[in-house]
């Protein structure tokens, strides 16, 4: 074309967690069975969806207000239900104004990293959910900014790596926490919250703190919401009913934005966010509008804490299956319902596989993985995936040069999620001793 339409960004847009489905399914055509352990969707694992969550949403689509536009920020009775959720378990103060739904977290995060300066950089966690380093690589036109999550201590963040990028990069306008946190499973204490804060206070920065996971923890841990430690720092808390409802389809959800009275250049970027949806008109209307009725539903916290029962006894099973295993690091998941594998540093080289008696997947595995460049562990998901079927994400994927990979714990059957990790035990010492 005569100038160039592609945006400086477009380059940073990656998601190898649904990219990998392409070479699952085209595994499936010559006869590979795949288990799915890639993607966060508890409906596709066979989640049941209870009559009476049922009920709720099919009497409200036989009203026709829930057909029509709602209001720009969202349904306001809605609204006003979530900052009175907020109000009561949080320190800080909100109303039904600081409160803006969207088509699902994706579209919030979409939004919230693209309408900040170009110049302006978030600090994002590594590993880091690819939806939002992403969003803010592909704002600024340049590779994520990103702070040290620690697998030799629980997967925290490492508070001296934050300072140390907030200190010496003056376009560092802001942090990024996930928690708990995807994909790593970590759910962070509230002394290390509180530190991220002090140091957002001290630098006179914003935050951004995804709590979609938020009332999905388990082992005995425990944390906070931005909304008890936040003080007085400008802050947007994105939450949504995808993973708790769980209701991914519906793609429903929010921000909360915390003090934005107290910044007047905040409070004109939120402005902004809110201008932007008000272009688009507004989120859909259903979701937001039964979500009162679901949560306040007396099965709900029944419903909820059996599913946060069986996260908690698969993470256990998880973790022992794979603790032991010589070259990997393990922590056991606390929260979400994801867990990180790393190989230790030297582990993995270019010559490993696995065998892979199909000889058209074999051939194709061979064809992905030959390209110069290719990151060990992608190299080893590649031949996992050929060779027995279970399809992960590769760590890497997710802004880190840690070699790994990422697995749900959604499958609902025990007998076969221990064969699963069973599984995935034996293929990393078989994969590790191949080396010719």
């Amino acid at each position: 074309m005569r100038t160039d339409i592609v945006h400086i960004g477009a380059g940073e847009l990656t998601y190898e967690i649904r990219n990998i489905v392409n070479v699952g399914m085209r595994m499936q055509k010559h006869g590979v069975k795949i288990n799915w352990e890639n993607i966060g969707d508890p409906i596709a694992k066979g989640e049941h969806v209870p009559e009476w969550m049922k009920e709720i949403v099919s009497q409200a689509a036989q009203k026709d207000a829930t057909y029509g536009y709602s209001p720009t920020k969202g349904v306001l009775a809605t609204r006003e239900f979530i900052a009175d959720q907020t109000n009561k378990r949080g320190k800080v103060q909100i109303t039904a104004e600081d409160i803006i739904f969207f088509n699902g977290l994706g579209d919030a995060i979409s939004k919230v990293f693209g309408f900040l300066r170009r110049t302006a950089r978030v600090l994002v966690p590594s590993p880091s959910y690819t939806t939002h380093s992403s969003a803010e690589a592909a704002h600024a036109g340049h590779s994520p900014l990103t702070y040290i999550l620690d697998p030799n201590h629980h997967w925290y963040p490492d508070l001296d790596d934050i300072e140390k990028h907030v200190k010496y990069n003056p376009a560092v306008a802001g942090i990024l926490i996930i928690n708990p946190d995807n994909p790593t499973g970590a759910v962070y204490p509230t002394e290390i919250l509180e530190a991220i804060v002090d140091i957002a206070k001290r630098y006179d920065l914003f935050l951004i703190c995804d709590e979609v996971y938020h009332n999905i923890i388990y082992n005995g841990t425990s944390t906070s919401p931005l909304s008890d430690v936040i003080g007085d720092v400008p802050a947007i808390a994105l939450r949504g009913a995808s993973k708790e409802m769980p209701w991914p389809g519906a793609r429903c959800g929010w921000i909360e934005v915390y003090n934005a009275d107290k910044d007047p250049m905040f409070a004109r970027y939120i402005r902004s966010i809110l201008d932007a949806k008000m272009v688009e008109v507004c989120s859909t209307t259903l979701p937001q509008t039964v979500y009162p009725q679901l949560i306040s539903h007396p099965e709900y916290p029944v419903y909820l804490k059996e599913r946060i029962r069986r996260y908690e006894r698969f993470s256990n099973i998880a973790y022992e299956k794979l603790k032991d295993v010589k070259g990997v690091l393990v922590n056991r998941p606390n929260g979400a319902f994801y867990m990180s594998v790393c190989f230790e540093e030297g582990v993995l080289n270019q010559k490993q596989t696995l065998p892979i008696e199909n000889i058209e997947v074999r051939k194709m595995v061979e064809e992905l993985v030959s390209p110069p460049g290719t990151a060990c562990d992608k190299r080893f998901v590649y031949y996992l995936l050929g060779s027995t079927g279970v399809c992960v994400v590769p760590l890497t994927s997710f802004i880190t040069e840690l070699k790994g990979f990422r697995i749900t714990l959604l499958e609902r059957d025990e007998q076969e999620f221990r064969k699963i990790f069973d599984t995935i035990a034996t293929a990393i010492e078989q994969y590790i001793k191949s080396n010719p």
